[in-house]
């Protein structure tokens, strides 16, 4: 019973945490976005952007001649294509233990998040950086950087499915931290290759962490509704005891 009630408390806890990090991601995006749209973030986008090329041509970025190839391909983890590959690969694997729950969930999520980073994009409809050339095609609005949003969405969430399954805080925190480090470096990718300002992949960072966040909060609700809703099985004592 005791353990039962720390348990309890524990997911409380948790669920109390991950609701107030959700809301304070949503505030960081809308306080950025209401900078931008005020065109506070145009100098500091800017002086960024300039700073990640020579000056003497801006059509070649800073660092190693192999870091431009390196760039193009770690961008490609946040295009459409990989990121729903690798959303069918995490809904195969699910259907496959037999979690069509956490299944449905990761659908629900990349796809809600589709929609939600079209819709901002539409909104605010900021235009690309054109103070450095372009070293990838693109062809939508700037604002959030979608590769930013899209990949913490899709590798936040999948991790925090994958993490719940493990007790070991370590491995955990292990997977978790690879999504992280994933989205950073596909978020700094679309600066370095001068397709989007820093604040579209800020923006994208906190609104895709935030959708993650809320996905991350519906498993642990679901969860917890059929354990609730499960009826408890009679000890081994209990069933000896039978006639």
């Amino acid at each position: 019973m005791l353990q039962k009630l720390r348990t309890a408390i524990t997911c409380e806890y948790r669920l109390l945490l991950g609701a107030i990090g959700t809301l304070l991601l949503l505030w960081g995006f809308g306080a950025l976005a209401g900078e931008m749209i005020e065109g506070e973030t145009g100098a500091y986008d800017s002086k960024i952007e300039l700073a990640l090329r020579h000056s003497d041509n801006l059509a070649v970025p800073v660092g190693p001649a192999f870091l431009k190839t390196a760039m193009i391909d770690l961008t490609a983890l946040g295009s459409e294509t990989i990121l729903t590959l690798v959303t069918v690969l995490a809904i195969a694997f699910l259907l496959l233990r037999k979690r069509q729950n956490q299944a449905l969930l990761v659908a629900a999520a990349v796809g809600g998040g589709a929609l939600l980073s079209g819709l901002l994009k539409s909104q605010f409809s900021r235009a690309r950086p054109e103070i450095v050339p372009h070293l990838v095609p693109v062809h939508s609005a700037s604002f959030p950087s979608g590769h930013a949003m899209n990949s913490a969405i899709v590798y936040l969430t999948i991790a925090v499915l994958i993490a719940r399954s493990y007790e070991d805080a370590r491995t955990r925190n292990f997977i978790v931290g690879l999504a992280v480090i994933a989205t950073g470096v596909i978020g700094f990718s679309r600066v370095y290759l001068g397709v989007h300002w820093p604040s579209d992949v800020a923006a994208g960072w906190l609104v895709g962490g935030a959708w993650a966040s809320l996905m991350g909060l519906v498993a642990v609700t679901l969860q917890r509704r059929r354990k609730i809703e499960q009826p408890a099985r009679p000890s081994s004592d209990t069933e000896q005891a039978r006639p």
